[in-house]
């Protein structure tokens, strides 16, 4: 039954969105007075300037957003089991210049919340992978954001915020293929690669004090800018090392034993001078350190297989020889390239068609990380589809390599047992932990300027890169929708 609703599911939301690409507005003449419904279909929100009110406060220096992401998250086949859920999100912003509002130039106050509602989770019951495949997976809240105050200086080439902020909105930030902005992928990695991650504590594991604030999470902390010319900037932010957690996102505390996550990133922008005539893109290389105290990753995947015999109550002995050893620190390393390759009619294209590519790679040690290298790419063509000049199909993929160690000790944890008299059709890794892969491919179709109706196909390849079990490649069908008003 589940099976065959999959399929229709499937068939219907590809009619649905065939029927609105190939629907097309005809131009009409400059000095032809638009109709009421090609007004509606073309203003910035649904609501419209809610009765002038969002015009005036923007002349004087308030501007507000509020973008609503609904999306149905379906497992067709393989994972850990199939079905499908309904998963929503709503971002609220706020944000104040101070020229406009008092007078003073340089200075924005951000403030931000979001409502995460919904069936939850949707990966780890139904697919079990690290790569989660729907961008609003995470638990119900209403919480806190992001709460900061920027301040631009000398001639905007020094840039200082402080405040509540989430780290993704600043360090491995893509400019041109994926984001808030322009969400071309559903898939959390293409929008935060998984790699950063490698801060949390795991599943099993002895619990540390330590985690990445990413969104939709937010801790406080610092981000220094400077731009030395117009091809460049380089930026550093020091952040607490665990966020909140809870449903409010408001409990900020700062305590030593939490460490610190510091960034630093480079950045080279191609062509983006106001004289430039080739394609733009970017060129980012970077890396963070965490100052807080990480378990040993062969010795944590002993400790961590006892804790999942003793929570299952299965019939196998302890293997751990004893606490799992610390490691000062943490660190990673990355680098990002998104270029706009080609263009269909130039920089005077306000819908920016043409074809954008995108190539990211981190790596980190993997004597303390689950996962020690990943890589993912893609392409995103804008205006694919003649007369479709805002729609944009994209193809892209992720493969993320987990630890030697990690490998080593489920290994070794197979042979104690074996040594051990459990027979070995009962040993627990039938195989050892390798890779997750995933590729994507998805069409946003822009139905108004303040709605988008966008299919998602994902193929998920060893779910969970094998660590806690032999999963079955997966492959999930989304279907998201975006308004803003």
């Amino acid at each position: 039954m589940k099976k065959n609703l999959g399929v229709k599911v499937v068939m219907v939301s590809f009619v649905a969105v065939l029927a609105a690409i190939s629907t097309t507005v005809v131009a009409e003449e400059p000095d032809a007075e638009k109709s009421a419904l090609l007004r509606f279909a073309e203003q910035d929100y649904l609501l419209g300037t809610w009765g002038g009110w969002r015009t005036d406060l923007s002349r004087r220096g308030v501007d507000f957003e509020f973008f609503y992401i609904g999306s149905g998250p379906m497992n067709l086949d393989g994972g850990i089991e199939r079905g499908a859920a309904y998963q929503g999100g709503l971002l609220m912003a706020l944000t104040l210049d101070s020229k406009k509002l008092v007078g003073y130039d340089g200075g924005t106050f951000n403030a931000s919340s979001i409502w995460l509602n919904g069936e939850k989770p949707f990966s780890d019951r139904y697919v079990g992978d690290l790569n989660k495949v729907n961008l609003v997976d995470f638990k119900n809240s209403f919480r806190l954001w992001e709460l900061w105050y920027e301040q631009r200086m000398f001639n905007n080439k020094v840039s200082l915020k402080v405040g509540q902020m989430s780290i993704d909105r600043d360090f491995i930030l893509p400019e041109y293929y994926n984001g808030l902005a322009s969400i071309n992928f559903v898939n959390q990695t293409f929008f935060y690669p998984t790699m950063a991650f490698n801060v949390y504590d795991q599943p099993f594991y002895p619990v540390g004090h330590h985690a990445l604030a990413s969104t939709p999470y937010g801790v406080p902390g610092a981000r220094l800018r400077i731009d030395p010319c117009e091809q460049a900037y380089v930026q550093f932010g020091a952040y607490d090392g665990n966020p909140d957690f809870s449903d409010s996102g408001t409990r900020a505390t700062l305590r030593s034993r939490e460490g610190a996550l510091l960034y630093g990133e480079l950045t080279w922008k191609i062509n983006q001078s106001k004289d430039a005539q080739g394609p733009p893109g970017n060129l980012k290389v970077g890396g963070y350190y965490h100052t807080d105290e990480f378990f040993d990753m062969y010795a944590g995947t002993f400790n961590a297989f006892d804790n999942v015999v003793a929570a299952h109550g299965l019939p196998l002995p302890p293997v751990s020889p004893g606490p799992a050893r610390t490691r000062t620190g943490n660190h990673g390393l990355y680098f990002l390239a998104d270029q706009t390759l080609w263009r269909e009619i130039g920089r005077e294209d306000i819908s920016k068609q043409g074809l954008v590519g995108f190539f990211r790679v981190g790596t980190a040690p993997e004597e303390r990380n689950l996962a020690k290298l990943s890589i993912d790419g893609g392409f995103v063509y804008k205006g694919l589809v003649p007369t479709r000049d805002w729609d944009a199909f994209g193809i892209a993929a992720s493969y993320m390599e987990i630890s030697d160690d990690l490998r080593a000790a489920q290994r070794d944890i197979n042979d104690t047992l074996e040594a051990a008299g459990v027979p070995r059709t009962q040993l627990p890794f039938t195989k050892l932990a390798d890779y997750e892969a995933v590729i994507e491919a998805s069409y946003k179709a822009q139905l108004t300027a303040w709605w988008t109706l966008q299919p998602s196909v994902q193929r998920v390849i060893h779910p969970g890169g094998r660590i806690q079990g032999n999963i079955p490649d997966a492959w999930v069908f989304i279907l998201q929708t975006t308004l803003r008003f």
